[in-house]
């Protein structure tokens, strides 16, 4: 398992992830760049991702749905608010229609990734900054935090199989 360390802190209105991989930077960052990579772990495992556009750029779309046991569609989008290649990435992050169109009603989040190189390996750092505790502590309850840990701890696997 990957995940290090898992800080919820309601004061900042964050909940930050901490993984070590024996892995350097720019591969790392290509579980984020390549849509095929991330697909293989954006999500936990009984709900994977397919990603159907990826814009890796500024101001880019990426939209994408997770498919649960039961056959249950879960769409969600990204746009892109930076890109500083291979040390950060952020974006904003929502909940989609069925055709992967952000809900105008639903409050986005919004991420932080930054990669850095530790001991010969890499540090990935995603830092959720969300708009107020409540949604916090909705999203939470609704598996954020468990799903996370679960998506994270799928990337040694695809650093290991390309």
């Amino acid at each position: 398992m990957t995940v290090t360390e898992t800080i919820k802190d309601i004061e900042a209105l964050t909940l930050t992830f901490v993984t070590d991989f024996p892995a350097p930077i720019d591969r790392v960052w290509q579980v984020w760049a390549d849509p095929r990579r991330l697909e293989r772990w954006w999500g936990p495992p009984t709900w994977p991702a397919t990603v159907t556009r990826h814009e890796f750029v500024a101001g880019g779309a990426v939209r994408y749905h997770m498919t649960g046991p039961d056959g249950t569609l879960s769409h969600g989008w990204w746009t892109i608010t930076a890109i500083e290649a291979p040390h950060r990435l952020e974006f904003d992050d929502g909940f989609a229609d069925k055709h992967g169109e952000p809900i105008t009603e639903d409050q986005p989040v919004h991420a932080v990734v930054t990669l850095d190189e530790v001991g010969g390996g890499t540090r990935m750092t995603v830092v959720t900054h969300f708009a107020d505790a409540a949604q916090l502590e909705r999203l939470d309850r609704m598996g954020m935090r468990e799903g996370m840990r679960l998506a994270l701890g799928q990337i040694d696997e695809v650093l290991s199989n390309g």
